[in-house]
């Protein structure tokens, strides 16, 4: 019995796993590639529902062997990864066209990456942990140099994963300081044996915990540990690039946020005075490199640089609340930022990327509808209201002033002030800008479905910021 319920918990990432391989097999099968697509999107719908049985029958609470559990906490972040998963696949279906990519290949690299995050936000053992973040991280290096005759995408590739497998290195030293310390790679039995040994204080056990958050520092881009960003970012087929800001970041908070209070709750003062400096580093250097750049997708890799800045101030404050602002803002930046990559994909066509800033000049005269949805979401990843951007930056900073960090707040905000000149400049270009020739759009209902939903749900979360704040809540807490 305990063997079927293991399956059952787990069968949402086997229902992905099927999926990928069927696609592998469909694009042998078919001609029309854009079936591939909607036998995709299938199959994340199907899945997204299996686990939504799950948790309205109670499965919620679940572990399998003490590795892998099926909580709130993960089910919150999966939902993350559903949406990631299948915007970038609505995203995509045009951008393989024009880029003459294999689109079996390329979508089941995107559910073996989105495999890997469930398992990431899942895993309650350090070995499982350290599985899904290879599975995520190889799935993605292929993913960034999948244009093999583009120099730039297999740069993006090559650079990703020198970096990435230094940042796995980082994090292997810590499994293995952990486990020779306390003989375990569970999290409750290392929290427990940390505990009752009284080795919190542990020189090696510091040690420990400054390999995690190295090796987390990397996979979500904070600085000193940022350099692969950009240029990834840049070289990487759009799309790929949108996935990248969206699901492994989410998937790098998940678990920092499982690992730091699961197994390092007691040392929570040490994290906070480790990670502070980071989260302010690593949003002065977002903002501030970011004014200097005239290549959209750089632009937008410096963003999300920031961003993560922002977003680990709630694991800074070191409280169950700062921790359910990082979930909230994690998914309001997916949404935003998803749908800002999406306005760049749609200016892609034969012979012309669509990158440069100078290529959105006048963008207003000629696709008003287009420039519109950019307009919300340059004005949501500022911060202004009445959008999920605002929303985001409210409550994280609402937490931190009510744990006294209100200097912290004070410079994020002068920060956040400052990228306003980045991203209202790209407004700007659209609608103060003549025209510099000929702009058309790679347009594809598609897209067009994806755009409508991420520009809805900013609209809605920051109108309405109570529903994903309860539900961040609920899945915290629960």
């Amino acid at each position: 019995m305990s063997h079927l319920r293991s399956m059952i918990l787990i069968s949402p990432e086997l229902l992905l796993v099927l999926t990928a391989l069927s696609l592998l097999l469909l694009d042998f099968l078919v001609r029309r590639k854009g079936t591939l697509a909607v036998a995709g999107a299938a199959g994340i719908f199907i899945s997204a529902y299996v686990n939504y049985r799950l948790i309205k029958v109670g499965m919620t609470g679940g572990t399998i062997q003490g590795m892998f559990a099926f909580d709130g906490y993960a089910n919150f972040f999966k939902l993350i990864f559903y949406t990631t998963l299948l915007l970038t696949i609505l995203l995509s279906v045009k951008y393989l066209a024009i880029e003459k990519i294999s689109a079996g290949e390329y979508y089941s690299l995107l559910i073996f990456s989105t495999v890997g995050m469930m398992i990431m936000a899942a895993a309650t053992d350090l070995l499982m942990l350290y599985l899904g973040l290879e599975l995520m991280a190889l799935s993605t290096y292929i993913l960034a140099g999948i244009v093999r005759g583009d120099r730039r995408s297999n740069e993006a590739a090559l650079k990703y994963f020198f970096l990435g497998a230094f940042s796995s290195a980082f994090l292997l030293y810590g499994i293995t300081l952990v486990y020779g310390l306390t003989g375990s790679t569970n999290l409750r039995e290392i929290a427990s044996a940390l505990h009752s040994l009284k080795l919190a204080e542990s020189p090696i056990t510091m040690l420990s915990l400054i390999f995690f958050i190295t090796a987390f520092g990397f996979k979500i881009a904070l600085a000193p540990f940022h350099m692969w960003a950009p240029d990834v970012y840049e070289g990487a087929p759009t799309p790929v690039t949108a996935f990248m800001s969206a699901g492994p970041k989410a998937a790098g908070f998940a678990v920092m946020g499982r690992v730091l209070f699961d197994v390092f709750g007691g040392l929570q003062m040490q994290w906070s005075i480790i990670l502070e400096p980071l989260a302010i580093l690593t949003i002065a250097v977002g903002s501030i490199i970011a004014l200097s750049q005239t290549n959209i997708k750089r632009m937008l890799a410096y963003s999300s640089i920031a961003h993560a800045g922002y977003a680990l101030i709630g694991i800074v404050i070191g409280t169950p609340e700062g921790f359910v602002s990082t979930m909230n803002y994690l998914m309001i930046y997916m949404i935003m930022n998803m749908g800002a990559f999406g306005v760049v994909i749609m200016l892609k066509r034969e012979g012309f990327s669509g990158e440069n800033l100078e290529d959105y000049a006048g963008l207003a005269k000629r696709h008003p509808v287009a420039s519109a949805l950019m307009l919300v979401f340059m004005f949501s990843l500022t911060g202004i209201p009445p959008t999920a951007g605002f929303i985001g930056k409210f409550y994280i900073f609402m937490e931190a002033v009510y744990a006294g960090h209100i200097y912290l707040v004070i410079i994020a905000a002068l920060f956040s002030a400052v990228s306003a000149f980045f991203y209202l400049r790209v407004v700007m270009y659209m609608y103060m800008k003549e025209p510099a020739g000929d702009i058309s759009l790679s347009t594809s209902k598609t897209a067009g479905i994806a755009l409508a939903f991420a520009v809805i749900m900013v609209l809605v979360i920051g109108v309405f910021p109570s529903l994903l704040l309860n539900f961040a809540r609920n899945s915290f807490f629960g």
